[in-house]
């Protein structure tokens, strides 16, 4: 889509906060006016919904649509986003392993401002399995390089947790 579409969108997402709860419905409702100017087969509609869903409470609303945007073709930034929101919604409906599966290739993948994301969804889930060891070590990971002292030791204490050498 277009810049000017973006900016719409960044904007109604910037506005979230005004929408108590009892309004969600009328911040939906923005997103779906703003979806309805995509393509039929755009895999930005969906995952617009999504998050709109997602946010607004109903994780089980959430995850066809996440599914559908990458289905669709949701690549790049905003698939990776699709992919950790994916992961957290299955999680809230039962589904953590599945989670897991989706989250596990993302650790591999190309880095961006995401990583710390990607690791702390896949805690959740993992801790959710009863795995609450690697989930600690994923999220000691993560927080490491933005400690401003003790950077290799959590690095390392991180590592341990999950060392079946150690």
């Amino acid at each position: 889509m277009n810049q000017d579409w973006e900016d719409r969108v960044t904007a109604a997402w910037a506005s979230f906060d005004d929408y108590p709860q009892e309004r969600a419905h009328e911040f939906r409702a923005l997103i779906d006016a703003l979806v309805a100017e995509l393509p039929d087969d755009s895999p930005l509609g969906p995952f617009e919904r999504a998050c709109a869903w997602d946010s607004t409470g109903h994780s089980d609303k959430a995850v066809p649509l996440y599914r559908e945007a990458l289905a669709r073709g949701l690549t790049g930034y905003k698939g990776r986003r699709a992919r950790i929101q994916l992961s957290s919604s299955l999680r809230n409906v039962g589904q953590p392993e599945e989670g897991v599966k989706l989250l596990t290739p993302e650790l591999d993948g190309s880095s961006d401002e995401l990583d710390d994301a990607v690791r702390a969804a896949l805690a959740l889930c993992l801790s959710s399995l009863g795995r609450d060891r690697e989930g600690l070590a994923l999220v000691l990971g993560a927080l490491a390089p933005h400690l401003p002292r003790y950077q290799r030791s959590m690095a390392n204490y991180a590592r341990a947790l999950v060392d079946t050498e150690a």
